[in-house]
């Protein structure tokens, strides 16, 4: 794994390390690269590329941090399988979403059409489970299971909600919670299973979702990979605009569907004017501090708990 690969926040991790969790995320990424290409043919080529467009690598960095260098060769596995699923959701998504671009290059959609983007997504899932099922561990497969089902959920609850300006702030929070967080929560608990880490991987994974958000509004774009209202554009109503309804009752009127890039952009704006994106930021980093907050109670020796409040603080501090 290369740092130039992360945001600078995240790199802090890995700065900070000993050579346990460098090196278990070197074999991630060897294992992420064999898993990708061992099918072969073209869609082992579009997983390679998939994979070659990086990423911030937090779910396999909660993995073996949760799990402790005491893990060894079984954390590296599970951290390997969690992002393979993510990998997986982020070609489905991109395939729902009509995507072009994906951490500014373009997708798999865009470069190999609709039927391979899905067979893609489709290998990079069943290659994760491969990865669990040589282990022979039922409960870290059930724990993968559950997050899957719940990623579904939460896609087909973005889907629903779309282009509806009536989307409630709990309805917007179940979302997240299911398309986002619970994946987080699956990190935390796939390398230990105490139900404290549970807590602290779901309030990270929501306050992850809640910056993401802020960024589709407040970019920047060159940094983020992806045009401003991206998300205004897919119908995808999020907090920061529900919130800035409060403020400003003339977004009620907002046709989404009718929306451009140009418009999108002009709405972000708007957004942005109200001041809501910065209280929605406000609200991420509070789930950051309850997230911390949440590890007093878990007996890790002094280096793996400061690791993991720089994960934390990183979810927030992305392009700050």
């Amino acid at each position: 794994m290369t740092e130039a690969a992360v945001p600078a926040p995240v790199t802090k991790v890995l700065d900070a390390a000993g050579t346990w969790l460098p090196g278990s995320m070197a074999q991630v990424e060897r294992r992420l690269a064999r898993a990708a290409a061992e099918p072969g043919g073209p869609i082992a080529e579009d997983a390679t590329a998939t994979l070659a467009a990086g990423g911030k690598r937090l779910r396999p960095l909660l993995v073996l941090l949760c799990a402790g260098p005491a893990a060894a060769d079984s954390a590296v596995s599970a951290a390997t399988a969690v992002e393979l699923v993510h990998m997986a959701t982020l070609v489905h998504d991109d395939v729902l979403d009509h995507a072009p671009l994906r951490r500014g290059r373009p997708t798999v959609l865009a470069t190999s059409g609709r039927p391979r983007a899905t067979a893609t997504g489709d290998l990079l899932f069943s290659r994760a489970f491969a990865e669990l099922a040589g282990d022979g561990d039922r409960v870290r497969v059930n724990l993968l299971t559950k997050a899957s089902v719940a990623l579904a959920r939460g896609e087909l609850a973005q889907r629903r909600d779309a282009f509806d300006l009536g989307v409630t702030e709990e309805s917007y929070l179940e979302r997240c919670r299911l398309k986002t967080a619970a994946l987080f929560e699956c990190a935390c608990t796939i390398g230990d299973g105490r139900p404290t880490l549970a807590s602290f991987g779901r309030r990270v994974g929501l306050a992850f979702q809640l910056l993401d958000d802020v960024l589709d509004v407040a970019g920047p774009p060159e940094r983020t990979g992806k045009a401003r209202g991206t998300d205004l554009l897919d119908g995808t109503v999020t907090l920061p605009l529900i919130r800035a309804r409060d403020v400003d009752p003339t977004l009620d009127d907002l046709d989404l569907r009718a929306l451009d890039a140009a418009g999108a952009d002009a709405v972000c704006e708007r957004i942005v004017a109200t001041g809501a994106a910065e209280e929605v930021r406000a609200i991420a980093r509070g789930h950051v501090e309850a997230a911390k907050a949440e590890l007093d109670a878990v007996d890790f020796d002094p280096e793996r708990r400061r690791l993991l409040d720089l994960v934390a603080d990183g979810v927030v501090e992305r392009y700050a």
